[in-house]
């Protein structure tokens, strides 16, 4: 059984053994798509053929919809040579359920890949060719956060640019070209106003290049018409972890060859499958020029600005990235290195379940289109115990400096604002006390850890580092410095009245091995 049989007549062993195949005619859509593009997508890594290109799919197997998804590489391109073209572009999704079941569907909805580079000119003469297609509606990327960087080296480079959002503005050159044709740039990445982080990106280029002369003014004009081009904001939720040996196991077993990771020179995990979680959100600023393929038919919700805000911010402030980061801190410590074996601990369990339900709640942010109760009820019973997750506390513990202003600081000046009591905030408060520990690098039986990587650890390492982990008196002063800092809690947390609970609490915290799981669970059961 390999991906490329499904473009012959498959034997029974597919049905079988559960593969769900695709409903459509795989060859026309791929000419109708070559003919009339609608959609190019930036970014062929996991979350694309997990997310993106199965809703596609789902739009397809409906018959609804005739036309696939362009895929494009700018940074790895081993990716396109050793994922996506030794399968003819398909790839198989295996979604991982929390019930134990397991869903495998082979997707088909990516009728090329190409290479955005001039080194490659059969690949970037195609990607002109499509972008000068009056059919084409949306371009969208999964680049990170990181992608839309611009460095003054590549503003100065001219129409050479390396970096991906150089050659995508390129690209909207030739477009212009073409006749100002309409177009919008949808980010599907998951950080905060994605849209407002690719427009000021094509900006940065479209100005640099107009102020030289290299472009006509009206071409900086165009990329700056909200008639012409758009670059609507997203919330995307989903967990795709790298290809994980026990799927693998699986489909050897069910005599499924293309099992195998790939790692490329780039350092990315990547292979002919991808693993998943099930739960997963797409709320879109519905703001398309020239259209847009009909996503809602695998699940997109379209809406306004403003509600994808308010879901963005339900997401990051209450209902999952604090939960996350609150069991990053206190799996780190106590030696979990699975987030579903930590879900099995009563402590930690009911410290995200009461920080969520009780203490974030009262101040969360309702969208109107998703529930935020059953947003965390989702993130609490099937996401985080799926045990065919393999997602760890020490991933997730990356940054955490970064993300403590957003997923903490946020509710505390909810609190503020609305003259809530901050004395309810006692599982907020443990958190941050456990992160001062958490800095220390030694886990509950006393034994050193490493802390995940951050841009302010030895910084804050050094704030802490004259704390020992013993019982008995020492010089708690230092944590005076640490929790006072608005660039790490989003506040100064003595001025919010929390800091002496939080010292109190980082005390007890430190009272020698064993203190952390007798402090967590202290505070857990009295709330």
């Amino acid at each position: 059984m390999k991906l490329i049989d499904i473009k012959k007549e498959t034997g029974p062993e597919w049905a079988e053994k559960g593969y769900q195949m695709p409903q459509f005619d795989i060859e026309a859509v791929r000419a109708k798509t070559h003919e009339q593009p609608t959609w190019v997508h930036f970014g062929a890594g996991n979350l694309f053929r997990a997310f993106p290109a199965a809703i596609l799919q789902q739009a397809l197997d409906s018959g609804e919809y005739d036309r696939g998804v362009i895929v494009v590489e700018g940074f790895d391109f081993e990716i396109i040579d050793k994922a996506y073209r030794p399968y003819d572009n398909l790839s198989l999704l295996v979604c991982l359920q929390s019930d134990g079941n397991i869903e495998k569907k082979v997707i088909a909805s990516v009728t090329e890949s190409l290479k955005a580079d001039s080194q490659f000119p059969k690949d970037w003469a195609r990607l002109a060719e499509i972008f000068c297609n009056p059919s084409l509606q949306m371009i969208s990327f999964t680049i990170t956060e990181k992608g839309y960087a611009v460095a003054p080296a590549d503003l100065e480079r001219g129409l050479a640019p390396v970096l991906i959002m150089g050659k995508v503005t390129l690209l909207l050159y030739e477009r212009y070209l073409a006749g100002e044709l309409p177009l919008t740039l949808q980010s599907m990445d998951n950080c905060s106003h994605n849209g407002d982080k690719v427009k000021d990106a094509v900006l940065a280029y479209a100005e640099k290049w107009a102020e030289e002369g290299l472009v006509p003014a009206e071409f900086l004009e165009y990329v700056q018409n909200p008639a012409k081009v758009t670059y609507p904001w997203s919330m995307i939720d989903k967990i795709t972890p790298r290809p994980d040996a026990k799927v693998q196991k699986m489909l050897a077993e069910d005599g499924f060859e293309d099992n195998y990771t790939i790692f490329t020179d780039r350092r990315t995990y990547t292979a002919p499958f991808v693993n998943a979680e099930e739960t997963e959100y797409l709320v879109i600023e519905d703001k398309y020029t020239n259209g847009r393929p009909p996503l809602e038919l695998g699940g997109v919700l379209y809406v306004d600005r403003e509600t994808v805000d308010k879901v963005e911010r339900m997401k990051v402030c209450t209902c999952l990235n604090p939960l996350h980061t609150a069991m990053s801190i206190y799996g780190c410590i106590l030696g979990y290195d699975l987030i579903s074996a930590e879900m099995e601990d009563e402590d930690i369990r009911g410290l995200i379940t009461k920080l969520g339900h009780i203490e974030a709640m009262p101040v969360v942010v309702d969208p109107g289109v998703l529930k935020p109760a059953d947003f965390i009820d989702a993130v609490l019973n099937r996401r985080l115990p799926n045990p065919f997750m393999p997602d760890a506390p020490q991933r997730i513990a990356t940054d955490t400096s970064q993300k403590i202003p957003i997923r903490f600081g946020e509710t505390i000046k909810a609190y503020q604002a609305r003259g809530l009591d901050m004395d309810a905030l006692i599982l907020l408060s443990l958190v941050l006390a456990g992160y001062a520990r958490y800095l220390k690098g030694i886990d509950d039986t006393g034994k050193a850890f490493e802390p995940s990587p951050d841009p302010l650890l030895e910084e804050l390492r050094a704030i802490v580092a004259p704390l020992e982990v013993k019982k008995g008196e020492q010089d708690f002063s230092c944590l005076k410095t640490l929790y006072s800092r608005q660039d790490v809690f989003g506040v100064d947390l003595y001025a919010a009245g929390l800091g002496e609970r939080i010292e109190g609490m980082a005390r007890e915290l430190f009272d020698g091995p064993g203190a952390v799981r007798k402090t967590l669970h202290k505070y857990v059961t009295a709330r």
